[in-house]
């Protein structure tokens, strides 16, 4: 069986995603460069994204005495930290809990997919004047090429599909384009050596490689011309990543086949494998966009397929991470857009569905510097609103931020000229202070 991505495919994303990271050195990336916040805690980290918008009720805020139009079939459990209870179908969670905290009080004002995205995703209110980049697209441009990053790929990738319910990118443009790897790594030729899907070896890759450099005299010709060069460290970027060692990251042959089961032989499990790898190599920003997540029916019967592959894969990567020594620097984020109608739909065609809810979600964080076994935050007795500490997007990406060292103050430059701070103002002196 091959792979759902070909080695000519592998090499336009890859060239495409180190263009961008060419040229960013050669255009202006700060309004005003602002000193870091704070030692940095965490080098890079990993976003988890449950697209489609996760029921809180039924992953880490349970209501089980709420009622069956609340809490539906599902029980709570405990957790290795003493009071705090997830949804029964993550019970290996429930044994890493005090590597995490649980925001339980995350709200917005938004239930369409589009604008709720943005809210998380930026941290900021759509419908203003600029468009803003994603937290990944920031983070590959401050802690990417010129930020103190020197790895073969580049800063900011995406698992396996781009979102595409938001410009990631923003004002950015090119500068803050992911590279986006698209296939599947549970298959076993996602990105392998030797004889790929088109026939080529590798081998004869370079060999044509060396032809098209020998018939291309424009380089040679105009020896200082600076887009040509960065254009140049781009196509080296581009062909490490599909002949060099940066091609030898996407190849989990390399994993033991037991820890490969633990992580479960899914795309989602097998996903979250290649993000360690990713980070262990030092990549700033990986996002895993996980699908299926917006379960308007039948939520009970698709939950009971989603959540335990959930918490196979994101909960082997924490202890993954912890084994060796790469909690404390990555940050796991993991969360969607929203959370699900606290009370359930019963009624045909829903049949056990919930809707969307923005003002009062749940999120995990966990890693680089923030306290396992705590939650912020907590919802009333039926998941309806937060009673108690609020939190925003834009506090989580801003306490995101400083994990890493940068200054949410920090401003970019707009295409006009203009100058946007990269997060909003904090409330209450800080961001998420319970926990940083």
């Amino acid at each position: 069986m091959k792979s759902l991505l070909t080695r000519r495919e592998m090499f336009c994303r890859a060239a495409l995603g180190a263009a961008g990271l060419g040229l960013a050195g050669s255009l202006p990336r700060r309004a005003a460069a602002a000193p870091a916040a704070r030692a940095a805690k965490a080098k890079s980290v990993i976003q988890i994204w449950l697209w489609g918008g996760a029921p809180h009720l039924d992953t880490f805020d349970p209501k089980p005495e709420a009622g069956n139009d609340y809490a539906g079939p599902f029980k709570a459990i405990e957790t290795n930290v003493s009071g705090l209870r997830i949804c029964e179908l993550l019970p290996l969670l429930a044994q890493q809990a005090d590597k995490y905290a649980l925001l339980r009080g995350m709200t917005h004002d938004s239930n369409a997919h589009e604008t709720a995205t943005y809210r998380v995703q930026t941290g900021r209110p759509a419908g203003e004047r600029v468009v803003y980049p994603g937290v990944g697209a920031v983070v590959g441009l401050l802690k990417g090429v010129g930020g103190g990053y020197a790895g073969a790929l580049p800063p900011y990738i995406v698992l396996t599909e781009p979102l595409g319910r938001f410009d990631e990118a923003g004002f950015l443009g090119m500068r803050g384009k992911p590279f986006v790897t698209g296939g599947d790594p549970s298959q076993p030729r996602f990105m392998v050596e030797g004889v790929v899907a088109e026939g080529l070896t590798d081998q004869q890759q370079r060999s044509r490689r060396e032809l098209l450099n020998k018939l291309n005299r424009l380089p040679r010709q105009h020896p200082d011309n600076a887009s040509l060069q960065a254009l140049a460290r781009s196509e080296e970027r581009a062909y490490d990543m599909i002949l060099g060692d940066g091609a030898k990251i996407f190849d989990l042959a390399t994993e033991k086949d037991d820890l490969r089961e633990r992580y479960g032989r899914t795309k989602f499990g097998q996903s979250c494998l290649m993000a360690r790898r990713l980070v262990e190599a030092g990549v700033p920003y990986v996002t895993i966009n996980y699908s299926g997540w917006d379960t308007h029916k039948d939520n009970f019967a698709t939950l009971r397929r989603k959540l335990p592959e959930l918490d196979k894969g994101l909960a082997t990567l924490l202890a993954d991470l912890a084994g060796r020594g790469l909690l404390a620097q990555t940050v796991v984020w993991c969360g969607g857009e929203f959370g699900r109608t606290p009370r359930v739909d019963w009624a045909a065609p829903w049949n056990g569905g919930r809707g969307h809810w923005g003002r009062a979600f749940s999120a995990l964080v966990a890693g680089g510097g923030f306290k396992g076994g705590s939650v912020v935050g907590a919802t009333d007795a039926r998941g309806e609103e937060v009673k108690e500490r609020p939190v925003t997007p834009g506090e989580v990406i801003g306490a995101i931020y400083g994990q890493l060292g940068v200054d949410a103050q920090t401003k970019l430059q707009t295409p006009a000229g203009e100058s946007a701070q990269i997060a909003l103002p904090p409330q209450a002196g800080g961001y998420l202070k319970e926990i940083t």
